[in-house]
């Protein structure tokens, strides 16, 4: 298990995923320019958009500010780092907090091909090799524990 504990996010349905992978893409939006961005694959009347905008928010996963009477609503995290929280819990639900679990169970699925798993061992020999990115990753993402 790790250190910290990050909130766990809710899951998110199918409209809701399609709006954070336009604001992730595009930036900060309002609610009539994410429905015109929308518009062609996912049609929604303006209080459509305004209520998953606004249950995106509750959800954690945008924050809004005002300009003049206009809410521009922004996600509340990068994409990379809602994949990790989300990754992180599964790692915790269902493979007792060990990453070694979920990255084994992957090889035995061919989820994972060798080529990926080069990819990975190299990327870990990176970042044993750079004292900088040891300083900041420390132990909170888990790496710095042993299974």
């Amino acid at each position: 298990m790790t250190n910290t504990r990050l909130a766990r996010l809710k899951n998110l349905g199918e409209v809701e995923q399609a709006v954070m992978d336009h604001i992730w893409g595009h930036g900060p939006t309002t609610s009539g320019a994410c429905r015109e961005a929308l518009a062609l694959s996912r049609p929604m009347k303006d209080s459509t958009i305004r209520t998953v905008l606004r249950r995106l928010e509750e959800k954690g996963y945008l924050t809004h500010e005002v300009e003049g009477r206009t809410f521009v609503y922004k996600a509340s995290d990068a994409r990379e780092s809602v994949a990790v929280r989300a990754v992180k819990g599964i790692i915790d639900r269902f493979c007792g907090g060990s990453a070694e679990q979920l990255l084994l169970g992957m090889v035995d699925s061919d989820v994972l091909d060798r080529k990926q798993l080069e990819r990975l061992a190299r990327k870990i020999a990176e970042s044993e090799n750079n004292p900088e990115q040891q300083r900041t990753r420390g132990t909170s993402s888990g790496r710095g524990k042993k299974s």
